[in-house]
């Protein structure tokens, strides 16, 4: 009896967390747009991958157009930042209310970001293998210009 209970209850978990949204799969960076001061389409950007699961994200981007350099065998202080400033990432939980995805950092490269009841927010739109992320919050709060990625699903 115990062990037809604990397998009930192991396939329930999985089935909650196995759950699929329609942000369920992998995404590849394939656009990023810059409005204010610094207004850019950025149509070549730098590597960039978002995951969703049925309640886990994750995503990792480097920022830019341009390559990130190589790290010598020994690195400065200035080659490590010249590395590492332009990345970007993030993983936790997300949400989904209509077209507003709100994630909720469980760990960032920002440790800002990972304070306790911090959470970020981002209008969404899918269209087929397209899906468009415009950002609305960040833990800081209303995002001022926002950036708007388009991803393409590649899973």
């Amino acid at each position: 009896m115990k062990l037809l209970l604990a397998l009930t209850l192991f396939a329930g978990i999985a089935h909650a967390q196995s759950t699929a949204t329609p942000l369920t799969g992998a995404w590849r960076v394939t656009q990023v747009v810059v409005t204010g001061p610094d207004a850019a389409t950025i149509s070549n950007p730098q590597p960039g991958l978002y995951l969703f699961t049925g309640k886990y994200y994750s995503f990792m981007v480097v920022r830019g157009e341009t390559p990130r350099p190589d790290l010598s065998e020994k690195p400065t202080d200035a080659e490590l930042l010249a590395a590492y400033t332009p990345v970007v990432a993030n993983s936790g939980t997300y949400e989904v209310s209509g077209t507003t995805l709100i994630t909720h950092p469980i760990v960032a490269k920002n440790p800002n970001a990972m304070h306790a009841g911090n959470s970020g927010s981002s209008t969404f739109k899918l269209e087929g293998k397209t899906l468009v992320l415009t950002q609305v919050s960040t833990q800081s709060g209303p995002v001022a210009n926002p950036i708007t990625l388009k991803l393409t699903r590649v899973e």
